[in-house]
């Protein structure tokens, strides 16, 4: 059975913040931890090693695959600041136009420094995903 490498821990958001290498991602880290709990309403909370996830949802796959996972989140990795929205939302396309300068993977939005985007766009982004997952994965 497949295990997942990404649930939440009891690790300390603020140590693993600390240790980031750089001054800059680390301001930038303490940045976007009060701009997530302030849009979100969640507190902070470890996932895996290195992701900062705010709120909880289950899903399950029409495949039987299920698990939990943060509504949303962000990971200050050495190269770029990872932030994790929902990716189905077609509403989050429309957001990005405006939200700055970034780079997008299949589940990831890449910045370099929250100075290089749209802080507003930012927590529309981070709404319109917490609602998007609260009404695709409805709690039971």
């Amino acid at each position: 059975m497949y295990e997942l490498k990404t649930k939440e821990t009891d690790n300390s958001v603020l140590e693993f913040i600390e240790k980031v290498e750089s001054p800059k991602k680390r301001e930038d880290a303490y940045k976007l931890l009060d701009l997530f709990t302030e849009t979100t309403g969640y507190e902070a909370k470890m996932w895996g090693p290195s992701i900062i996830g705010f709120g909880s949802y289950h899903y399950k796959y029409d495949s039987g695959h299920e698990g939990d996972a943060p509504l949303v989140g962000f990971s200050p990795r050495k190269a770029k600041i990872s932030l994790y929205f929902a990716t189905g939302d077609t509403k989050r396309q429309e957001l990005l136009m405006n939200f700055g300068k970034h780079t997008t993977g299949k589940a990831c939005v890449y910045i370099n420094k929250v100075a290089d985007i749209n802080v507003d766009i930012l927590k529309k982004l981070i709404i319109q995903s917490v609602e998007f997952l609260k009404t695709s994965y409805p709690q039971r």
